[in-house]
Formats: C-alpha cells, structure tokens, sequence
C-alpha cells in the first residue's frame, strides 16, 4: 500500500508506513517502506533512521545514495560526501553509483561549489550515447548544473539531451528547454475558466468600419425613399 500511495498520497502513504511499523517493525521491508515513506514527506531524520535500521538488517548498501541525500536534506551537504567517497559506493551497482555521483553534485552545489558539481557530473555514463533508467535525470541535473554556472549554450544543448533521454516523463526538461528557446505556452482558457472569445476585445478597426459602413448604407436607402417620394408628389 505504501508503494502504491507514495507517488499520488506521499502523506497517505506515510501514515500507512507508521501503521505498519506498529505491526512489524523488525521487518526490514517495512523499515525500508517507511524510510521512503518519510522522505516521500521531507521527514529526512526520521527516513535515515528507517534507512539505517534496515540496512542494519540486511547488509545491504542498496540505500547509501538515499541516506546520504537525507544528510543533505538535513543540512549536512559535508557528510553526504563523506558519503560519496566511503567503500559502501564500490559495492553499489552502476544504477547506484550514478545515484551517488547525483547526490555528491547536489550536496556540491549546497555547499556553493558550483565548478565542482559540474566535473562531479562529467563521467562515461554522461558521455554515453545508451539511453538507460537514469540517463535523463543524469542530463538533467548536468544541464541544469550548466544554467546555474551561466553557460547558457551548452545548458540548452544538454536539456535537449535530457528530453531525447526522457520517454516517461520523469523530469520537465522539455519545459526548461522550450523556456530557453522563449516559447511561452498559453493556456487556451482564462483564469476565469472561460474562453477567450467570451471577452469583449476592439479588433484593429474592421468591426468599427463595418459598423459605419451600414450606417452610411442605411442614409443612402432613406435619401432614395425620399427622392421617390418627391417624384410621385410632383
């Protein structure tokens, strides 16, 4: 239930978690699903604690990258890198190191470290041309990373990178790229929720002109009336 409610109901989700941890709290998969459950809510001390009792469990490091980001989440971007470079990374898989190399470049740029979040990000799964689960958010962050440093150029070309990367939508590269290129989406509704057409607007003239135009077409239909009149008196 937590996992399916964790996306749409973080809060929802959260309090299930703390149900289940009432009910079965030496099981690690509920330990784990309450962790995320936590962070789902910005509740990052609560999440490391979760995190750390169910690595305690299993040995297992698979959750490194997210403790780290709740040492980041609480204002600790120093221990998040000492997370970053400890032996627990070499045991992750790529999908886990590169989670890493994103944590490590987000607690950089909490730190000001701007240049330094950017060569953190530069790796061969960045390079790579393979699209693989973690290559738009990878993109992402570089590109975003770019922007932040002023490289405008080059931030665009990696957005657009991002959005070939991106086929479920995960991120919203494609609407920083088009707010770099200055496309403007407007919405077809008002904030009224009405149509446009519903609002009284002055064209450039035509429907003023068409107006005067019956108008004159209307005297001229009265002057001839008139002459006939006269004629037929006459």
């Amino acid at each position: 239930m937590v996992a399916r409610l964790i996306d749409e109901d973080p809060e929802g989700a959260y309090g299930y978690s703390r149900v289940a941890l009432r009910l079965a709290s030496r099981v690690a998969a509920v330990r784990e699903a309450a962790g995320f459950a936590a962070y789902a809510n910005q509740k990052y001390g609560e999440a490391l604690a979760e995190f750390r009792a169910a690595r305690r469990m299993t040995g297992n490091t698979d959750l490194w990258p997210v403790m780290a980001d709740c040492e980041r989440g609480l204002g600790r971007p120093e221990k998040a890198l000492d997370m970053a470079g400890a032996p627990e990374v070499h045991k992750l898989d790529k999908a886990g190191q590169v989670e890493m190399r994103l944590v490590a470049a987000g607690a950089r740029r909490d730190m000001g470290q701007l240049d330094a979040a950017i060569v953190t990000l530069q790796s061969p799964e960045l390079a790579s041309n393979s699209v693989q689960p973690w290559t738009a958010r990878l993109r992402y962050a570089y590109a975003d990373a770019l922007l932040a440093a002023q490289r405008r150029s080059e931030a665009r070309e990696w957005f657009a990178k991002a959005v070939e990367a991106d086929r479920d939508g995960s991120t919203d590269a494609s609407d920083r790229l088009a707010e770099l290129d200055g496309i403007e989406f407007v919405d077809a509704l008002d904030g009224d929720g009405q149509d446009d057409q519903d609002e009284p607007r002055l064209a450039t003239g035509t429907a003023a002109e068409d107006e005067d135009e019956d108008e004159d077409q209307d005297d001229a239909e009265v002057d001839v009336d008139a002459r006939r009149r006269s004629d037929g008196d006459d």
